[in-house]
């Protein structure tokens, strides 16, 4: 995964309203000082902030109507971070293609954005265990007249798909052979609705968490999401599995990640925190569901 061609937006959202943000930048990472215990996660504890690269992607992540970064992922962080005994986090909204880049160059410590944990993302940063499981849908127009339904269909019947940039419905899009000219990148989920609306793309491919979402917004105005499906790539299914990411010197902090992380699945309280963003019992990751098993592909 590369940089976002586009700037990062320069405006960070405090997400722990309550207490002003430490005047505090993004933390250094030596890694025999993490090794040693003495790197990102024992600066951010001492600090009490920490700060977090998010993409704007609903139900992901993204700033609500009062200016509040919101979503899955920002109501996590501050669960876990809170339980690790830092209170406060900057979130940072950037294009979802530009959060691994973003991450190595310590313009934050953290990334999450409904990002899936592939071999290839897996190189460049190390991925806490998936905090949700998901699978793929198309967003097309009422009565889903090229009959979309599954990740060969857009290949066989020459259709145009909308993916996000960096996102992996894209690779899904090239290895079942639609051509790249019938690929087209959106930096967000409404940019993609718009080119939907104009007839540029024939289809949205996302997860049908996101497309769900999208959909709500939009009732009423002649489009539907598709039955959710499972792409096979090479011969193997491909569940969409989204986590957490770090710089891969952060082993203390990725441990202490998923010790909480584990705590919440072995207590039931993962869910509740999900569940008002739209995600069920459905999504929830199994035993088996690790990073080490996603990052082998």
């Amino acid at each position: 995964m590369t940089s976002s061609r586009r700037d990062f937006l320069r405006t960070a959202v405090l997400l722990s309203a309550a207490v002003p943000l430490a005047a505090a930048g993004c933390s250094t990472t030596d890694p025999e000082e993490e090794r040693s215990g003495g790197g990102t996660l024992e600066k951010a504890r001492e600090a009490g902030t920490i700060t977090v690269g998010f993409a704007n992607e609903p139900p992901y992540g993204f700033t609500d109507q009062s200016g509040k970064l919101t979503g899955e992922a920002p109501e996590l962080a501050r669960v876990i971070f809170k339980e690790l005994g830092i209170d406060e986090i900057k979130g940072v909204q950037v294009d979802f293609g530009g959060l691994i880049g973003g991450l190595n160059a310590k313009r934050f410590d953290a990334i999450a954005a409904g990002m899936f944990i592939t071999p290839e993302r897996c190189a460049s940063a190390a991925f806490a265990d998936p905090e949700y499981v998901a699978k793929s849908a198309f967003m097309v127009k009422e009565g889903n007249p090229m009959g979309l339904e599954g990740a060969k269909d857009p290949a066989e019947k020459d259709a145009k798909v909308g993916v996000l940039t960096g996102a992996v419905e894209g690779d899904y899009a090239e290895k079942t052979g639609v051509s790249k000219g019938n690929i087209k990148t959106y930096a967000d989920p409404p940019s993609a609705y718009e080119a939907l609306k104009a007839g540029r793309i024939d289809a949205i491919w996302l997860t049908r968490i996101s497309l769900a979402d999208l959909l709500s917004k939009h009732e009423g105005e002649g489009y539907e999401v598709t039955e959710a499906f499972t792409p096979v790539i090479d011969g193997k299914e491909q569940f969409g599995a989204g986590a957490f990411a770090f710089r891969k010197a952060d082993t203390d902090l990725v441990n202490a990640w998923n010790e909480q992380l584990e705590k919440l699945k072995q207590e039931n309280k993962l869910l509740p925190v999900l569940q008002p963003f739209g995600f069920t019992e459905a999504e929830m990751p199994g035993p088996e569901d690790t990073a080490a098993k996603f990052c082998q592909g």
